[in-house]
């Protein structure tokens, strides 16, 4: 068989240290992925203030907001939504989200139906309002756009190096 081998042998005992922190950096990502979730979590929240989601592409605003003569914004009422966006990083992952019961609907949308009696009973700018049904739009919030990719390679890169280092 015609060929070529290649073979590296380290014998200095330096660059074989760094190598070992390398290989250590890359089997124990925790935290790299810390760091990806803090920016993860504060651009979650930035999108909350500017009303759109990961895609760029604005949220249909709330009737509350439309109906509203002050203003409000959408999805922030209380703040309770954009305040509880959490991570948790792993070895090699890191978890991004919360643990609001209703964020789920916000971020796929659907319809929500009574439960208990015949009707939705809610508040408005118009007094009590009751519905069968009510139908949520989506609004993601959770994601990430083309600068949430690019600070994730450049954090894990610096991991890398500070391995080197």
């Amino acid at each position: 068989m015609t060929g070529i081998t290649l073979s590296i042998d380290i014998q200095d005992a330096g660059a074989a240290k760094v190598l070992d922190r390398v290989i250590a950096a890359a089997e124990d990502l925790t935290p790299a992925m810390d760091d990806i979730g803090g920016h993860l979590v504060a651009a979650i929240q930035r999108r909350f203030e500017l009303g759109r989601g990961p895609d760029g592409k604005p949220w249909k605003p709330s009737r509350r907001v439309e109906e509203s003569k002050g203003g409000g914004q959408t999805l922030v009422d209380s703040g309770r939504l954009m305040q509880s966006v959490t991570h948790l990083a792993h070895a090699d992952s890191v978890d991004v989200g919360t643990n609001v019961i209703y964020g789920a609907i916000h971020q796929f949308g659907g319809t929500i139906r009574a439960k208990k009696g015949k009707a939705l009973a809610f508040g408005s700018g118009a007094g009590k309002v009751l519905r069968n049904s009510v139908t949520i739009p989506a609004r993601p919030f959770l994601g990430l756009d083309a600068d949430d990719k690019a600070e994730i390679a450049v954090i894990v890169r610096d991991h890398i190096e500070r391995a080197m280092a």
